[in-house]
């Protein structure tokens, strides 16, 4: 899906013609039937909200259709040919899911509903009364160390965490630059520490955080750790085991696939020690009326009926991104943040919030404008100009707190967005300020 063309960059002094391995952008947005519909008044749909949610090819549509519509029947319960026909389609989803992310065992593949009861899954497990496991008990003394940038998924429940088991609660400080302050790595992650939970990608600052180093610093002091990959596995190759991290949490609207399914990865040696996270059909052995026994991982996670047919459609994204390459989604995004942000800086009194240069970041530009509350900025970019981006402090709070603005607003990209599209966002951006001057 790649050929040689010739594209424009964004330098200081202008655009200029270079010849690339060229992404295939304009036969990829066929395959987004959303992308070439209209908004009232006859605006194209300019999307630039991938961060919060990302569209779906027809790929995936039809793969979800087809199933309901020719296939579906509970899981791994009807001895009958539809049951036996959702249940290959459910488990082949598993599979393709842990050949993405490089899981050594398909068994540690866990479907959620998404992300956030990922994340939950894990901390429920520490401090838990049913698990003597000393890598998961968790009391006062012990710490937690998280970080200022992370979404209130990876904050809250390690919050509830604290506050249910008497633990400590530590953080990451974050740089001016939009990075994470590693200087008191030492101080912050000690023998003390049982859990260490960070994002792999900020969903703000588009920063990618080093894992190596914390990872380093972790295995010295005996605790484990946890990504929150939501903002990575859709963008760029991510593979588990060369990662070597324990954890990691991801998401299926973020990623081409529909909403109602996530991922959590785990070691299997982690989900056996681990007790279940909710009670119910599908997750137990055996059951009396006064005890009950567990299946093993990956069913001892998911009670009642899973999401078979966002699991079916999950499949179908992961087969969709393979296709195309995430080394070369990842390339095109890289592009398109380059030509981004060198085309905002031609906007006075704008800001970027989070890395000004391509070093470890993602898609994702958060920014400023002077004068204009970023809720009007959305507003006016999407009333006239079609272009939809997210305002708000993206679930991020304490980070903008940390930076003392109240909301940013997020302009990001993936595979099938073009430089086309910065450029109305620039257009729009400057009317914005037309609008306020």
């Amino acid at each position: 899906m790649t050929d040689v063309t010739t594209a424009t960059t964004r330098t200081g002094g202008g655009e200029r013609p270079v010849s690339t391995p060229a992404f295939d952008v304009d036969r990829i947005r066929k395959d987004f039937p959303i992308l070439s519909r209209e908004l009232p008044g006859g605006r194209p749909l300019v999307y630039l909200d991938s961060g919060n949610s990302s569209q779906k090819p027809v790929q995936v549509i039809e793969a979800m259709r087809e199933h309901l519509s020719m296939h579906y029947g509970n899981v791994g319960r009807a001895m009958h040919a539809l049951g036996a026909e959702s249940t290959e389609a459910y488990e082949d989803a598993r599979d393709k899911v842990a050949a993405f992310v490089g899981a050594p065992d398909r068994d540690e593949i866990i479907f959620t509903k998404n992300a956030s009861e990922a994340l939950n899954l894990v901390a429920h497990a520490f401090g838990n009364p049913t698990n003597s496991d000393p890598r998961f008990t968790l009391g006062p003394g012990d710490e937690i160390v998280i970080s200022e940038m992370e979404h209130h998924s990876n904050i809250v429940p390690w919050q509830m965490l604290a506050a249910r088991t008497g633990a400590t609660l530590k953080w990451f400080p974050v740089t001016d630059e939009g990075r994470l302050d590693l200087s008191g790595i030492e101080e912050l992650v000690t023998e003390r520490t049982k859990i260490v939970s960070v994002a792999h990608q900020s969903n703000v600052l588009g920063t990618v955080n080093p894992v190596d180093r914390i990872l380093a610093r972790v295995r010295q002091v005996g605790a484990l750790l946890m990504l929150d990959a939501s903002q990575s596995v859709p963008h760029k190759p991510v593979d588990v085991a060369a990662l070597g991290v324990d954890f990691l949490a991801f998401t299926g609207h973020k990623a081409v696939g529909p909403s109602g399914i996530g991922v959590l990865w785990a070691r299997a040696e982690l989900l056996e020690a681990m007790p279940p996270f909710l009670g119910g059909g599908e997750m137990i052995e055996a059951v009396w009326m006064d005890r009950s026994t567990y299946a093993p991982a990956p069913h001892k996670f998911e009670a009642g009926t899973p999401p078979i047919v966002e699991a079916v459609g999950l499949g179908a994204a992961v087969d969709y991104l393979s296709a195309v390459g995430l080394d070369a989604v990842a390339r095109h995004e890289r592009e398109l943040t380059a030509y981004a942000l060198q085309a905002l800086r031609e906007l006075p009194g704008l800001k970027v919030i989070g890395p000004e240069d391509l070093e470890d970041r993602g898609g994702t530009v958060s920014f400023t404008l002077q004068g204009v509350h970023p809720h009007d900025v959305g507003q006016i970019l999407d009333d006239e100009f079609g272009v939809a981006v997210r305002v708000g402090h993206h679930c991020a709070r304490p980070l903008h707190l940390r930076f003392g603005i109240p909301a940013t607003t997020r302009a990001s990209f993936y595979l099938y967005n073009t430089t086309a599209e910065i450029d109305a966002l620039v257009r729009g951006l400057h009317h914005v300020q037309k609008v306020f001057a």
